[in-house]
């Protein structure tokens, strides 16, 4: 089964979210007219939503990753749909650049993996992968940008560090909320379901999350974080 997340929708009563966010235009252009895919040039850059596969897993926060990538194949009228290097891929184009949407289907802990082999292929140095991971240490609303770094104790990063054999690639870490306190098993916090009210925060993160990795992609990393960072 394909699980996606669709936005928005008006029925809470489906599999997808009831978020009803629907203007949002960033650059105040048409939807669509300065976003679209072309099979000309070469894949330079792979955007990596990290998560879980599975339709038990899709309204978990462990899956803001995957959330953001289904958010951006909206956006652009794109499928994430075709199976290669242990992922659901798809492309877009933003401005000349060509990217490769991912959906490691590896499961979290092994997420590296698949990124590592679309990475060798398409021969994208660490600095052109974004990854976009969920961040249990923010509260639900947070965005932290950052060009490379540790992995902050996500399982997911470590392991694309890992197979990467760098820590040099940007990271979008968005806040799903604290553990209620400090004794809460994380594992089991993070692959809960997140109620409706936290998921209508997220969305307006996932929309900034879209621009910032514009941004990125331009090479105005200092800009995305100054104009997104918050926790």
């Amino acid at each position: 089964m394909l699980c996606v997340v669709k936005f928005p929708i008006e029925n809470s009563a489906d599999l997808y979210y009831n978020i009803n966010m629907n203007k949002f235009n960033p650059f105040n252009r048409t939807k669509n007219t300065a976003k679209t895919t072309s099979s000309t040039g070469a894949i330079t850059h792979l955007i990596v939503g990290l998560g879980n596969p599975g339709a038990k897993y899709t309204h978990t926060r462990h899956n803001a990753g995957f959330w953001l990538i289904d958010y951006m194949a909206q956006e652009h009228s794109v499928k994430v749909d075709r199976v290669k290097f242990r992922a659901l891929c798809g492309e877009i184009r933003i401005g000349d650049t060509r990217a490769l949407l991912m959906k490691p289907q590896t499961f979290m802990n092994l997420s590296g993996e698949s990124v590592r082999d679309a990475a060798n292929f398409y021969k994208i140095p660490p600095q052109n992968i974004l990854a976009v991971v969920d961040d249990a240490n923010f509260e639900v609303g947070g965005l932290r940008i950052r060009a490379s770094g540790s992995d902050g104790g996500h399982n997911g990063l470590k392991n694309m560090i890992y197979q990467l054999k760098s820590d040099q690639f940007p990271r979008l870490r968005v806040g799903v909320g604290k553990k209620p306190h400090p004794d809460y098993d994380i594992a089991d916090w993070v692959l809960a379901k997140m109620p409706e009210g936290d998921l209508k925060k997220i969305y307006p993160v996932l929309q900034d999350c879209a621009v910032a990795i514009e941004l990125l992609m331009a090479g105005e990393l200092e800009l995305a974080m100054g104009r997104y960072n918050r926790t």
